[in-house]
């Protein structure tokens, strides 16, 4: 038996999130502070008040989902939890995974909130408005939604999420006319998304080549549990390793599902989703059953954790 801990990625965001944690413990509320002076900006007030389509913007979304798990986390440490000696590995899902290493301790919760918004702004400077595109296909074989990408150029599997849902992303032409395939291939639903910018996508190059230069001038420390990254579905704990997987994470597939499947065949048993929402621990019923599942976001939540990890 043991224990994972995930952490969200965007879209858990929503106005008011972590606010009950920050006044319940004064360690959760230094982590928005500094969330806050890393960025120059009142990061926090913006997450608790809004507006939403402020909060939504990717490079105010990354850095403020991680700051609600990492002060969930903090939360559970204030009070003698400790991550290296309950947990055997932690995941997160796109940009979660810098919440799982800032966790771990592989990065500072400044670097990890400036390494976010850079990666917020360069993922969305990379395509202009309007020329990229994803889309959710949901109950067509992986096989079939490769088959379809291909046929229409331009496009390729983002996010595989388990559950018979997998995301497609590219120029907006190729997701639009691969989505279509899909539908002729037999899928349930291809849906459009209201995102900004074409994720997980080789379209992202040029906001991978930011991330390399902003993570070789970053200090970078051996996590104290193994992180599965996304791109590999394996557990790293070599900080050059780890570096190379993120940036090639910006152009790569989330391969959520594999990572829950990992889990299962390495003994985890329970998985935590520390943070904002419930999104993972909806994915990881879908994937695996025999994984229970829990939610470390608010304040009520913490303290049922600290009583059910003791």
């Amino acid at each position: 038996m043991s224990i994972a801990f995930t952490f969200p990625g965007q879209g858990s965001q929503a106005v008011g999130m972590g606010k009950d944690l920050a006044d319940a413990f004064p360690e959760a509320r230094a982590v928005f502070d500094e969330v806050d002076d890393a960025l120059g900006q009142k990061l926090s007030t913006i997450m608790w008040e809004g507006p939403e389509e402020t909060l939504t913007l990717t490079a105010n979304a990354q850095p403020a989902l991680m700051a609600v798990s990492l002060a969930a986390m903090r939360a559970l440490e204030g009070r003698g939890f400790d991550l290296a000696s309950k947990v055997a590995y932690v995941a997160g899902h796109s940009l979660g995974e810098y919440s799982a290493l800032a966790a771990a301790g592989t990065f500072s919760i400044a670097d990890t909130a400036r390494l976010l918004r850079i990666r917020g702004n360069a993922m969305q400077a990379a395509v202009p408005v309007g020329q990229g595109a994803m889309a959710a296909i949901i109950g067509l074989e992986q096989g079939d939604v490769e088959a379809a990408c291909t046929e229409a150029g331009g496009c390729q599997i983002a996010n595989d999420n388990g559950g018979g849902q997998l995301v497609i992303s590219g120029t907006k032409a190729g997701v639009e006319r691969a989505a279509a395939l899909c539908s002729e291939k037999g899928a349930k639903r291809a849906i459009m998304l209201p995102v900004s910018a074409p994720f997980h996508s080789a379209l992202m190059a040029p906001a991978a080549e930011a991330m390399q230069e902003a993570l070789a001038n970053v200090t970078k420390n051996v996590p104290n549990v193994p992180v599965v990254a996304n791109v590999v579905v394996a557990a790293l704990t070599d900080p050059d390793e780890i570096a190379r997987r993120l940036v090639e994470q910006v152009t790569g597939r989330v391969r959520w599902r594999e990572t829950i499947e990992w889990f299962g065949a390495n003994g985890v048993t329970t998985a935590y989703e520390v943070g904002s929402g419930k999104v993972l621990s909806g994915l990881a019923r879908r994937i695996n059953r025999d994984i229970a599942t829990a939610n470390i976001g608010t304040a009520a939540d913490v303290e049922a954790a600290l009583a059910a990890l003791a």
